[in-house]
């Protein structure tokens, strides 16, 4: 196991070395245009774009300008996101002071519409698998085709429009002044945020469930445990259940990871102050720092979770083992 989680640290960082590079390349010099002029305004003078290209480290060679891009990427402190050069364009405040103070709406957004979503879409696909061409599983199988196919953005739309604009029980977008992520959580601001994410995933992972349940139920040991007298309650919730979460464990990490990235189109719609909304922002600003830092924070997120995944097999599944 220790071998195995060195060499996974080992590629974790051979990844983040690569979204790096091409992070550096795409935002950095594929852009046309000066980069200095672009820090230093529209209204800049020759004098301010020499001063921002200094400031920035723009005047010497692009082997050390990458150098003192990925020395912020070491996951360390005093050096990930290093203030000296991952500050905004927009308004110099260091992007790392941004990204922390809008984590905890995306960490809140995130886990509440991971446990609303597993609430829904495994426990549907057990049914569904169980009960299969039944009343129940045409229905499950309704409910994920419409998870799976409504937009994200469409979905939101329509709740705002009926529990807020209408009927008023939910509050509408947006955190009030002064609220914590905490007082907005016990206000009801990210109930109809949760539910549309959770909405779309719970389709995936109805059809996942279903998908697997059934093929485990086909098994040679599932025959075995039903041979040796075992009840079927017992069969299906402690043997097939158990090889068919093991997928479901794998797209859950992923989707996890790339929510605590930002969930951009829900932030946007219903106005939460994450690090989504923060990327859309920092777009439309051309502050390029931040969209690199918060790519990298992103990637960073992702295969932090995929090793956490890895790990986690050999509990969920006796046939992982890690040598």
């Amino acid at each position: 196991m220790i071998r195995y989680l060195i060499r996974r640290i080992l590629f974790l960082i051979l990844v983040l070395w690569i979204v790096s590079g091409l992070t550096f390349l795409i935002f950095v010099k594929l852009p046309p245009g000066d980069p200095a002029r672009r820090a230093a305004g529209r209204t800049s003078t020759p004098q301010t774009i020499h001063a921002a290209r200094i400031a920035l480290g723009l005047d010497k060679p692009v082997w050390v300008q990458y150098l003192r891009f990925a020395k912020g990427l070491i996951p360390w402190p005093g050096f990930f996101l290093n203030k000296q050069v991952y500050y905004s364009w927009s308004d110099f405040v260091p992007i790392s002071e941004n990204i922390y103070s809008k984590l905890p709406v995306d960490i809140t957004l995130t886990l509440g519409a991971a446990v609303v979503w597993l609430i829904m879409g495994i426990p549907i696909g057990v049914v569904s698998a169980i009960r299969r061409r039944s009343i129940f599983d045409r229905s499950g199988m309704i409910f994920a085709l419409l998870g799976v196919s409504l937009p994200v953005f469409w979905l939101a739309y329509v709740f705002l429009y009926i529990f807020w604009f209408k009927l008023g029980i939910l509050p509408g977008s947006g955190i009030p002044n002064g609220m914590t992520t905490f007082q907005a959580v016990l206000h009801g601001t990210f109930v109809l945020p949760w539910v549309v994410l959770a909405s779309t995933f719970a389709g995936f992972y109805t059809r996942m469930v279903r998908g697997n349940l059934l093929e485990s139920m086909n098994e040679d040991f599932v025959r075995t445990a039903r041979a040796k007298g075992l009840s079927e309650r017992r069969v299906i919730f402690k043997h097939a259940m158990r090889s068919a979460l093991t997928p479901v464990v794998t797209m859950f990490g992923m989707d996890l990871g790339i929510l605590l990235g930002g969930a951009v189109i829900a932030e946007t719609v219903f106005n939460l102050p994450g690090i989504g909304q923060y990327t859309v922002q920092a777009l439309r600003r051309n502050d390029f720092p931040a969209v690199m830092s918060v790519t990298v924070f992103s990637a960073f997120f992702i295969v932090v979770m995929n090793l956490i995944i890895d790990v986690g097999y050999a509990f969920l599944d006796p046939r992982v083992r890690y040598t």
